[in-house]
């Protein structure tokens, strides 16, 4: 079986500069991490993988750092990587980031399964996955929670709903976008780290890609209109109170009231 998951680097902190006029993020030179949620569909790749055989290859969107989360994926099990980069995809929306997945994965071949997780901590829209399906034209489940069966032609997963959950069957190709809970991602190993550093992470850009219109790709190709973007506020403001429990808690409720909260 052959599997692509798709991974993204995000910001490691929310100290992120913004570049007022396109309002997007300044990604270079910033803290990094892998998304959270990425790592659940690495080990639910990886998993197949040593259940029933087949490849698993990771691919990312972003600068030449993004290197980083793709050794990353390596050392968690993946085979090979590839990093779609080119400053052309800059200031992508959800549509042009999509687009230009899709265009990567036909590039390396559409796999049997994809992975993603199920949203990124910097964008939190959770529309990517089903996206990059609906350009490749295969099927999709998003806020996939567990694999109950695999066959030769497709699977049988449960979807977490927020009232129930409920059990769906797709065949293959296809994408499936993976919850957080229910596994644990392994670690990254040291004696992959060893075993891979010989392995070339595949560089590619736009006119690597099949449709190479730039029009399609970066702020040209995302009709999204960013108004305002701005970092998230901090308030380090705060009170020390002394006295007994009873005149404390008596003013915490006075508080409480004041606020609006009760």
């Amino acid at each position: 079986m052959k599997i692509i998951v798709c991974i993204k680097q995000v910001p490691g902190t929310n100290q992120v500069e913004i570049d007022e006029i396109t309002g997007v993020l300044k990604r270079e030179g910033a803290e990094a991490k892998m998304n959270p949620y990425d790592l659940y569909a690495i080990e639910t790749a990886v998993r197949i993988k040593e259940a029933h055989g087949g490849s698993v290859a990771a691919i990312s969107m972003g600068p030449i750092q993004a290197e980083a989360v793709l050794r990353e994926a390596l050392m968690m099990g993946a085979d090979e990587a590839v990093l779609l980069s080119d400053r052309k995809f800059a200031g992508s929306d959800v549509l042009a980031t999509s687009y230009a997945l899709a265009q990567g994965i036909r590039k390396i071949g559409v796999p049997d399964l994809l992975l993603c997780g199920k949203m990124t901590t910097d964008g939190d829209t959770a529309q990517v996955g089903p996206a990059i399906a609906e350009f490749l034209n295969i099927p999709h489940i998003a806020n996939v929670k567990g694999i109950l069966e695999i066959r030769e032609d497709g699977m049988v997963v449960e979807m977490d709903l927020p009232h129930s959950v409920e059990v769906a069957d797709i065949l293959f190709p296809c994408l499936i976008t993976v919850e957080k809970d229910g596994i644990q991602p392994r670690l990254p190993s040291y004696r992959r780290k060893l075993a891979m550093q010989g392995i070339k992470i595949a560089r590619y850009g736009i006119s690597d890609m099949d449709d190479q219109n730039e029009k399609h790709y970066g702020l040209e190709g995302s009709p999204t209109q960013v108004v305002r973007i701005f970092p998230p506020a901090t308030n380090t403001d705060h009170e020390i109170w002394h006295g007994s429990a009873e005149e404390l808690s008596d003013r915490l409720l006075q508080k409480l009231k004041q606020m609006k909260h009760v």
